[in-house]
């Protein structure tokens, strides 16, 4: 597999190549992402196939993200040392297996089981998809390849989600997961004929727990990296918090059906299309800080508001959805962005992994407080948390993130 210098390859090898890499990358954003946000429109299903108790399906998602952040941790060093093609090879091939073997299960422990093998394999995928972008990039070009693979999650709401919310219904909760796991078989070749290893100074840190340990606490001396985490905690919380237990919520108080709830997800996902490569294209031309920041107080106004409204007028669901979803893209992807130039190359793979696994962390306190206060207070206790979660973001972004220019600066200083 050729080797390509990274400030040369983009225009070198051209269009027609990046574009190659950018829609592997983008199978692995569709099928892993889809995989994990398909358990919130058929939580229920789940559920009720496997006579699981309300309270406690939302730690089914709190498995998978507490599973993926350990792994990841583990898997940043180790791109950083082998290259990221290998591990993004590694990683399609253990989710499509995982995804694949979904059907076996029986009861809550066998799901919950089955969850933490996919959260594995999302483990080694997360940091290094978009350590992959920061490496083969240049930097100019970063925030829109970022938009573009983001688009990959859209997708996934746009017709997988809505396509494996019907499966659900009609074949049983497992038709999502095999369905995905095909695509992600799909993905696997794709990375292993078309997708170069990009020639950048790997790594030379010996790869064992004392070290590894020694090196991410160096990271997060770092006042820009120690930001980052926070940000992932707290942007992730706030998703998980709203959006797990917003179908179960309008299938309780407004009795929509699995046609409803699919239907839901398109719209959030056309919402995902519409916003992920715009708002990274702008933040290339603007900076991503003040984006990130306005997406955040919207999202705190906005979140608490809908459940007032919608209960007032349920009809409007799908124009809140689509409004939220956008909010919550447009403050991804450019912060997505962010993350990967706040670090030297040779460590960026570890960074990502532990700033990701950070979050993932986020996500699973998010989904497991999510049942709890769904069951004892209601809905405007999730919307709640998501809103307080999402300002103490944008509080922390504006406090403690200088420049872009400034952190790439201050952490290879």
């Amino acid at each position: 597999m050729p080797l390509v210098p990274p400030t040369t390859q983009f225009m070198n090898k051209g269009q027609l190549n990046a574009r190659i890499i950018l829609f592997s990358l983008w199978l692995l954003m569709f099928a892993a992402s889809s995989q994990f946000f398909i358990m919130s429109p058929i939580l229920s299903q789940i559920g009720e196939q496997l006579n699981i108790a309300e309270a406690l399906r939302g730690t089914l998602i709190t498995a998978y993200a507490i599973t993926l952040g350990i792994v990841a941790l583990i898997t940043g060093p180790i791109s950083d040392r082998v290259g990221r093609r290998k591990i993004l090879l590694i990683g399609a091939g253990a989710m499509s297996l995982s995804l694949l073997t979904h059907q076996l299960a029986f009861d809550y422990w066998s799901m919950l089981g089955f969850r933490m093998l996919a959260g594995f394999a999302g483990g080694i995928l997360t940091g290094s998809c978009v350590a992959y972008i920061g490496d083969y990039f240049p930097c100019e070009k970063r925030g829109w390849a970022n938009g573009v693979v983001a688009t990959g999650s859209a997708a996934g709401q746009i017709l997988g989600i809505p396509a494996g919310t019907i499966l659900a219904g009609e074949i049983g909760f497992f038709a999502p997961f095999q369905f995905f796991g095909f695509v992600m078989v799909f993905a696997f070749f794709l990375i292993l004929f078309k997708v170069p290893q990009p020639k950048i100074d790997n790594s030379n840190c010996p790869l064992n727990l004392k070290h590894s340990i020694k090196k991410y606490w160096e990271i997060l001396h770092v006042p820009s990296v120690k930001t980052i985490a926070m940000g992932y905690l707290l942007m992730f919380l706030s998703i998980s918090s709203f959006i797990v237990y917003f179908p179960t919520w309008l299938e309780n108080s407004f009795r929509a059906n699995s046609y409803d709830i699919a239907t839901l997800f398109l719209i959030g996902g056309l919402a995902t299309v519409f916003t992920g490569p715009i708002s990274g294209m702008i933040s290339d031309k603007t900076g991503r800080k003040q984006i990130i920041i306005f997406s955040n107080l919207l999202l705190v106004i906005i979140m608490p508001m809908c459940v007032f409204f919608l209960n007032m007028n349920y009809e409007m669901y799908f124009a809140v959805f689509f409004i939220i979803m956008l909010l919550i893209v447009a403050r991804m992807v450019p912060f997505q962005a962010l993350a990967s130039e706040v670090i030297q190359d040779n460590q960026r793979g570890r960074m990502m992994s532990m700033t990701i696994s950070i979050g993932q962390l986020g996500m699973a306190l998010g989904s497991a407080l999510a049942g709890f206060i769904y069951t004892d207070i209601g809905f405007i206790g999730n919307a709640t948390l998501a809103a307080l979660a999402s300002f103490l973001m944008a509080f922390l972004i504006q406090k403690y993130i200088p420049e872009e220019g400034l952190a790439i600066q201050e952490s290879k200083g």
